[in-house]
């Protein structure tokens, strides 16, 4: 094998952790704080609610990509979590 070959293989799945953290936790915090605007709430509060638990799901979504078992299953853990906000959301549009 080459030594280029070598260091795709080994940086590879890294960073596929790091765009699926940073493209894959922004999408699911925005999904969230879309999705917060369903609650049976006023929609100033529900707003409030949105943004503040986003910033927890980011949060959760950098830890979940970093303690998956391997790239895959971090990429399958965001779509299964954005499946229910997806679903939420699109009742707000």
């Amino acid at each position: 094998m080459t030594p280029l070959i070598d260091r795709v293989r080994r940086t590879a799945p890294v960073a596929s952790r790091i765009v699926a953290a940073l493209f894959g936790g922004y999408a699911l915090a925005a999904l969230g704080s879309v999705a917060a605007l369903a609650l049976p709430m006023s929609k100033p509060q529900a707003v409030l609610t949105g943004m503040l638990a986003s910033f927890a799901i980011y949060a959760g979504a950098v830890v979940w990509v970093f303690a998956a078992r391997n790239a895959l299953r971090a990429w399958a853990g965001l779509l299964v979590a954005a499946v229910p906000l997806a679903a939420a959301a699109w009742s707000v549009w």
